[in-house]
């Protein structure tokens, strides 16, 4: 027995992963799915019979849901597949910096500062306007493997 110290050094997170396997086969339209590294939201899934070599294949079509970039990927239908634990949550817009990034109230009364305004004109545009109005607004954060965006928009002003 050696009666010598040993220190390890953690390296890694606390073992949340940013992904979770699913078999192929049962991903359907409007589920989400990891192709290239990027988290997509699935459009469209075909499925072709078992061929000579025997695996039936899906064949997947999906857009990543940070940058609207059309993806595809065939996958054999029995094998795993990467799916984003993908989160949407809501904050209210407190404040636009000068330089891009938004100033959002979270639920336990912190800010959080360290988002950029969306690169979706349209909605950049209804952001923009809806705060220059001095309305009360609540913008859905999409998250998923580490990446955070604003997708979506509310007013919540009492009329």
């Amino acid at each position: 027995m050696s009666d010598e110290e040993h220190q390890f050094e953690a390296a890694a997170d606390a073992g949340a992963s940013k992904t979770y396997p699913q078999q192929a086969g049962t991903i359907r339209k409007n589920g989400y799915i990891v192709i290239k590294a990027r988290p997509c939201k699935v459009v469209e899934v075909s499925t072709s019979k078992t061929g000579k070599h025997g695996h039936a294949k899906c064949h997947f079509v999906a857009i990543d849901i940070f940058n609207g970039k059309k993806l595809e990927d065939i996958v054999p239908s029995s094998h795993n597949c990467d799916v984003p634990h993908v989160n949407r949550t809501d904050y209210q817009l407190i404040d636009i910096s000068e330089d891009g990034f938004v100033s959002l109230l979270t639920d336990n009364g912190s800010t959080k500062d360290d988002l950029k305004l969306p690169t979706d004109d349209a909605l950049l545009t209804q952001i923009k306007d809806g705060f220059a109005e001095g309305k009360d607004l609540v913008v859905s954060v999409m998250s998923a493997m580490g990446e955070e965006q604003i997708c979506s928009l509310k007013d919540i002003s009492k009329v």
